[in-house]
């Protein structure tokens, strides 16, 4: 169990305002998916997603939520006494604050994993980071369009 801190310095960005995310909900349950499945997980499900499909199962997190600053999602994560913490979504990539609250929570000592759908560039994500990338394939129920870029089986 890590000895979380979340009342730690954080750097400050934007003239010294504290990151600030749209947070939809903090829970915890078991992690259903991944090499964790079974595990006690507290989710962070950020608001928001640019994509749309229609077969989404958290539409409910396109909109709505509240801002909460690092700091407070690590004060609320903290209540729990997790040792595992997943970032999810929506879409969690599309808040650019997000890659600040991932470093925070891996300083701070749990192992964190980011659930994501590949539609968003990784490259930045803390390489203390489990990237749970699930690729979002073509299919007639969902748009043609992601992103603004035509949708097609082959990457290349």
């Amino acid at each position: 169990m890590p000895h979380a801190n979340p009342d730690a310095q954080l750097p400050l960005r934007d003239g010294g305002a504290e990151p600030q995310l749209r947070i939809s909900e903090i829970f915890f349950s078991l992690q259903g998916e991944t090499r964790r499945i079974g595990l006690p997980t507290v989710f962070i499900r950020l608001t928001g997603c640019p994509l749309r499909c229609t077969y989404c199962d958290t539409n409910y997190a396109f909109s709505g939520g509240q801002n909460m600053s690092v700091a407070e999602i690590l004060r609320r994560v903290a209540e729990y006494m997790p040792r595992y913490v997943t970032v999810t979504g929506g879409e969690p990539l599309a808040q650019k604050n997000c890659l600040p609250l991932l470093r925070a929570l891996c300083d701070t000592g749990y192992e964190v994993s980011l659930e994501t759908s590949g539609a968003l560039d990784i490259g930045e994500v803390d390489a203390r980071v489990m990237r749970v990338v699930d690729i979002k394939t073509p299919r007639p129920a969902r748009p043609k369009r992601t992103l603004g870029k035509p949708v097609t089986a082959d990457p290349a």
